[in-house]
């Protein structure tokens, strides 16, 4: 069931998104060579819980910390650690979703750690460029396929992969809410899209293999080749016009 949201609803999700935005451009400027990945989920969680929220991912399904930090071949969903220490030429991941006032919004990106490659900056800034083409395809009466058509398109024109075992999903009240958010697909397919709808597009984008395995802990994702993967995301309002990105810092 997709839950339409009511302009009040929209209103407290913005709340909600803005604040992940916020904390997510907080901790990414402790994001340097020796930080554990633990010192980071700290620090997200004293934000978050300062500014009357609270971290969704904490305790989700048994999830132990307050974000996801997924480093270099880790596609999504690493556990922060005080042994995960950052070094010169990485990339991290941070997912950042907040619960505030009965509404989540949810936010990633991929950042530089120190000094990296040629090749690593193109894998991260084409990530990126990825996730903007699936959100321009938003609008009003469009197709949930044509999202992840769009990305693929931009993929491949790179010879990258993307990750098709996660997706985006709605949000709103629930963390994950329908419908389903694919990033790959074909045009003018899938779910229409109905103004009030509310969901994360976050495209998973891997140098090699798009295929992955989950290690023991039940939560983190690697690519199964053990190269490099980068993702962002956003959460996303449909309007009359188009879109909306809900998930960006007014700081």
């Amino acid at each position: 069931m997709i839950n339409i949201k009511s302009e009040r609803e929209i209103a407290l999700m913005r709340k909600s998104a803005k604040l992940a935005a916020s904390t997510l451009k907080y901790i990414g400027a402790f994001v340097k060579p020796g930080v554990s990945t633990e010192e980071l989920n700290n620090i997200a969680h004293d934000y978050i819980i300062d500014h009357g929220a609270i971290p969704s991912p904490l305790n989700y399904h048994g999830f132990p910390k307050s974000i996801c930090t997924s480093i270099n071949e880790v596609i999504c969903h690493g556990i922060p650690s005080k042994k995960d220490i950052l070094k010169n030429g990485d990339i991290v991941n941070l997912d950042v979703t907040t619960y505030l006032e009965g509404f989540h919004g949810d936010t990633n990106a991929t950042f530089f750690v120190g000094e990296v490659s040629t090749d690593v900056k193109d894998l991260v800034e084409r990530t990126h460029e990825c996730m903007m083409a699936g959100i321009a395809e938003v609008r009003a009466g469009a197709r949930i396929g044509s999202i992840g058509a769009a990305i693929v398109e931009i993929a491949t024109k790179y010879r990258y992969s993307v990750v098709r075992d996660y997706c985006g999903h709605g949000i709103g009240r629930e963390f994950h809410e329908d419908p389903q958010v694919l990033h790959y697909g074909e045009r003018d397919t899938g779910t229409k899209m109905r103004e009030g709808m509310t969901f994360t597009i976050e495209p998973m984008i891997n140098i090699g293999t798009y295929r992955t395995r989950l290690d023991k802990d039940g939560w983190t994702v690697r690519t199964s080749d053990g190269k490099l993967s980068a993702q962002f995301e956003h959460t996303i309002l449909v309007t009359k016009s188009g879109y909306e990105i809900l998930t960006l810092s007014d700081e």
